[in-house]
């Protein structure tokens, strides 16, 4: 798997004064691949170091790892995309205080040549399509809450392409399993933000297409929530309830929609709904 971290420093040293340089409030956040992969949080850090006076680490990785990680106490916060996951790690006693942000939608997509023929169907209707025609599938295949939302998919229809020949699990983040399905003229699912950069990234060479969208089931909301301090002793709490409110706030909220790429919205707020 690969994991990609990021590190913004928001310290100012006191230079007038001849002291050293006081290290900021630090929050270590684990979140999901597409919030990095997308651009969104290198969009607001920078506000949120503003606003907050928090330096924020993170690591980007799937939500099944982020969490993981938090359970090991070895993120403050979370911000992932995998409801009933979620619910159950807080319901576990691992997380608190959960709270959803935003949302964007997953895609299907697959080569414009389309040799399964589901361009345009439900999603049930196309994961069954390219079950019968064994189409190469693309899986990211590592518990992320992408990879949860596709065996919940092929659940709905009773179908477990696992084992199949057809089925391919990548085991890594979105963009390099959309350069999987690229190279092996394979579909896969993916959140529409980081789609959205892979295909501005591949322009008029992206062999591949969206296929199928918007239908219901294809929802993706996000959340953010607190590894919980009974568990996890050294998590700063106080800091973690200042990057929660700070998500949710209405400033910050107007900001994630006004986060575009090609004129493309990529996450819509929704923070209390």
């Amino acid at each position: 798997m690969n994991i990609v971290s990021k590190t913004l420093l928001g310290a100012t040293c006191a230079l007038a004064l001849a002291l050293p340089c006081q290290a900021a409030d630090t929050l270590m956040m684990a979140t999901t691949t597409s919030t990095q992969d997308s651009g969104l949080l290198e969009f607001l850090e920078p506000t949120f170091r503003q606003e907050t006076g928090i330096e924020l680490k993170w690591v980007a990785v799937g939500t099944g790892k982020a969490l993981e990680i938090a359970k090991n106490c070895d993120a403050d916060v979370l911000l992932v995309h995998a409801p009933a996951v979620e619910k159950k790690f807080v319901a576990d006693g691992y997380g608190i205080d959960r709270r959803q942000i935003m949302y964007n939608d997953f895609v299907i997509v697959g080569p414009k040549k389309d040799p399964a023929r589901v361009k345009g169907k439900s999603t049930s209707a196309a994961l069954k399509t390219i079950y019968d025609a064994k189409a190469v599938f693309v899986s990211r295949g590592d518990k992320s809450g992408t990879h949860n939302a596709e065996k919940k998919l092929w659940a709905a229809n009773n179908l477990s392409p696992d084992k199949e020949a057809f089925y391919v699990s990548a085991g890594q983040g979105m963009m390099a399993t959309l350069a999987i399905a690229a190279e092996k003229g394979g579909y896969t699912l993916t959140d529409r933000a980081t789609w959205i950069k892979f295909d501005n990234k591949q322009g008029k060479n992206n062999p591949l297409t969206i296929v199928v969208e918007g239908d219901k089931a294809l929802f993706n909301q996000y959340s953010v929530m607190t590894t919980n301090p009974a568990q996890c002793p050294k998590v700063k709490k106080d800091l973690a309830k200042k990057f929660e409110d700070w998500w949710v706030k209405p400033s910050t909220q107007k900001r994630i929609s006004e986060y575009t790429l090609e004129g493309k919205q990529l996450f819509f707020p929704n923070a209390g709904k």
